[in-house]
């Protein structure tokens, strides 16, 4: 150990090692985020630990401004990876406490020590120390477990085939990918088989590579999907439908590079745009691609139809 470092790092070494943290998060880093989490300045006492909100950045921003330790903007990723995400396992902090359901991928996600590690915390250097770090790893195998199951009663239940079920990541997208199949399948495709489905915790949440390469079309791991693909077998048609929460309409950009991926398809290609509300529509009438159509999940018996010549259907 370092013996020039502050004393209150020096401690927050100690304090991951009592709780049994891999080898690889006891360093300066993680003393810092947890010191960060627990709003502990070199003045501050540990009875006076805090449990505020914060993100990957204020705890960077912290360990400059409390103890003078600089890291680059690009050392974010590290901390999420190498310490943060390992503290969320081991029950040590919280992932958005506020508002589980908040998307994985929000900028705004924030975590916070957990009520357990912050009463341990709280009586580090005090006579109920040993007691408590007795009583901390008793329960400490648990905890991880307890706010993963936590976390998970906020995720997106979908129903993918009969008895089939997956979840999607919490978020308004997964809420909007969730009407797709569920309203949209059911009122204008009754009976398409799912193809593909994206979420926004992992690229491919769920994948019928088989499928789309029997109807002629294999894709690149690297290409961008439509967040819903659908095989309507009852007409030939493959529908690819954009949810505007994740990378907007389709537009007439979007439009052309899903004809070129889709290209090979012995199906026809129907190309939809999924608006949760009539109101964020209306942000996006004029780049709406046409030959395309647009599906409110608000409004969900209804289409409007950018074609001019037909209604839903392959061009």
């Amino acid at each position: 150990m370092n013996k020039k470092q502050p004393k209150h790092i020096e401690d927050a070494l100690k304090i991951l090692s009592v709780v049994g943290m891999p080898k690889e998060q006891i360093n300066e880093r993680s003393a810092l985020c947890l010191l960060a989490l627990l709003n502990l300045k070199k003045t501050t006492e540990w009875k006076n630990a805090l449990a505020p909100l914060m993100g990957i950045t204020p705890m960077m921003d912290f360990s400059f401004k409390a103890y003078g330790k600089k890291y680059a903007p690009n050392s974010r990723e590290t901390f999420r990876r190498f310490t943060i995400h390992q503290f969320v396992q081991a029950g040590l902090a919280i992932y958005n406490p506020d508002e589980p359901e908040r998307p994985v991928n929000s900028p705004k996600a924030v975590y916070q020590v957990s009520p357990e590690a912050l009463e341990l915390a709280k009586s580090y250097g005090t006579s109920n120390w040993s007691k408590n770090v007795k009583k901390y790893l008793s329960i400490k195998s648990g905890l991880g477990k307890k706010y993963a199951a936590e976390r998970d009663l906020q995720q997106v239940p979908l129903k993918i085939a009969p008895g089939k079920e997956i979840k999607l990541s919490p978020g308004e997208h997964s809420q909007l990918i969730k009407a797709i199949v569920d309203e949209f399948g059911s009122r204008f495709v009754a009976g398409a088989q799912l193809i593909y489905v994206g979420d926004t915790g992992k690229k491919w949440g769920y994948f019928d590579e088989a499928a789309l390469k029997k109807l002629g079309v294999t894709v690149d791991s690297h290409g961008k999907m439509p967040d819903v693909v659908m095989y309507y077998p009852g007409k030939n048609w493959l529908v690819l439908v954009e949810s505007v929460t994740s990378h907007g309409p389709m537009d007439a950009k979007r439009h052309v590079e899903l004809k070129k991926m889709f290209s090979e398809s012995k199906a026809g290609l129907v190309f939809v745009t999924a608006f949760p509300t009539k109101s964020v529509m209306t942000k996006y009438l004029s780049v709406i691609a046409w030959e395309t159509e647009v599906w409110v999940a608000e409004n969900p018996t209804h289409m409007i139809h950018f074609n001019g010549t037909r209604f839903l259907g392959p061009y």
